[in-house]
């Protein structure tokens, strides 16, 4: 999936657990969060690209509505969506793209860590970005993850 979306040309930061592990504390998540950039096209292309590995979105609406952006912003005023989840059929895999990029996308994306995953270099959220992130959202989770990245970056 990550290939298909950077062979997609879409720019995109892994945030949540699965940044957590790749930074390289050990640890159990359900979901792939990301940030994805928000202006239309690129947008649009990672719908075509979730869509066509098979993921549906978890509302009952069609996945090219996330990539316009009154609907998109109406769903977060109105309904107060916070990450557009996409399932596969089944629900084995989660994908949650934030409806709105928690710090602004542009230096989330500049500071952003590169990592190899498999063969495709993977932007990942800087440590201090992530940790504000975790900081924000405030669950018990997020709670141990701070304590575990901030050791990691103290060392």
């Amino acid at each position: 999936m990550l290939a298909a979306l950077a062979n997609a040309r879409v720019r995109f930061v892994v945030v949540g657990g699965v940044a957590v592990v790749l930074h390289g504390h050990p640890r159990l998540t359900a979901d792939l969060d990301l940030v994805i950039d928000l202006e239309v096209e690129p947008a649009r292309r990672a719908m075509d690209v979730l869509a066509g590995l098979g993921l549906v979105p978890r509302l009952p609406v069609a996945a090219s509505a996330f990539a316009d952006p009154s609907t998109r912003n109406r769903w977060v005023t109105e309904r107060n969506l916070m990450v557009f989840t996409m399932t596969e059929p089944g629900g084995m895999l989660e994908v949650d793209l934030f409806a709105r990029s928690p710090l602004p996308f542009e230096a989330l994306w500049s500071r952003a860590v590169t990592v190899l995953v498999g063969e495709t270099e993977v932007r990942i959220a800087a440590l201090d970005d992530l940790i504000a992130m975790k900081r924000e959202a405030g669950r018990p989770q997020d709670l141990a993850d701070i304590t575990a990245l901030e050791a990691l970056r103290d060392r």
